[in-house]
């Protein structure tokens, strides 16, 4: 006779005496071959689809779905990761228009140096294109090595305000979630150029992933199409 609660009635669990489960001594078999066929076998299964729930049970699937909710809602936060030289860095994923390919822009005349480096064509349409390494002081040139995994250039179209900007990454992380308490202060060895741009630093695996200030960025950026 299987479990019972004090709400539900016994169950007779035959099949597991006399039946297919037992010593075969059930009458019955003979007119239905198996268990399953058999009306008393289908009354157990109803009888225990509908018995009610233990209560442990409902606690620890509440107790799950409260922990659940809880890290979703601490985790609101969302970020677009990339890199630029030796950097990690992250901008509001929100602010992301479009990931492209990477494309050769094409210079404009008179204007030669400085963060614009011209006008680049994504899917048709003609973006401002502005490097973060000029902008920030780091070397483009510099390097890493990912271990276990590609790198993906990228042509970041991001909204800053009114206007679409083409941003050149040299590898792209991806978005990641966080919470606010997992950004931490910019350590004082980051460089002065790229210090008054961090708003705070992510650890991300065993990445230190600096947070790019959206309205100081955005507003340099725009003097740099002046």
């Amino acid at each position: 006779m299987m479990n019972s609660t004090p709400s539900s009635p016994a169950i007779v669990d035959c099949w597991n005496h006399t039946g297919v489960r037992g010593d075969r001594s059930c009458e019955k078999l003979a007119e239905h071959m198996h268990c399953r066929n058999c009306d008393a076998y289908a009354a157990a299964a109803g009888a225990i689809v509908q018995r009610a729930l233990p209560p442990e049970y409902q606690r620890e699937w509440a107790d799950y779905f409260a922990r659940q909710e809880s890290e979703q809602i601490e985790r609101n936060r969302a970020a677009l990761v990339f890199r630029v030289g030796s950097e990690w860095l992250a901008l509001p994923a929100r602010l992301a228009a479009t990931v492209a390919e990477v494309a050769r822009p094409h210079t404009l005349p008179r204007r030669r140096g400085g963060a614009l480096a011209g006008i680049v064509n994504v899917r048709g349409r003609l973006y401002p294109c502005l490097s973060l390494a000029s902008l920030l002081g780091i070397d483009a040139a510099a390097t890493v090595t990912p271990v276990g995994r590609r790198i993906y250039p990228r042509l970041l179209v991001m909204q800053f305000g009114q206007q679409q900007l083409a941003l050149p990454v040299d590898d792209l992380y991806g978005i990641h979630h966080y919470a606010e308490r997992d950004v931490e202060d910019v350590p004082s060895t980051v460089g002065m150029a790229m210090h008054r741009y961090l708003t705070g630093v992510l650890r991300i695996d065993d990445m230190r992933v600096g947070c790019l200030d959206e309205e100081l960025l955005g507003y340099q950026l725009a003097g740099a199409l002046k």
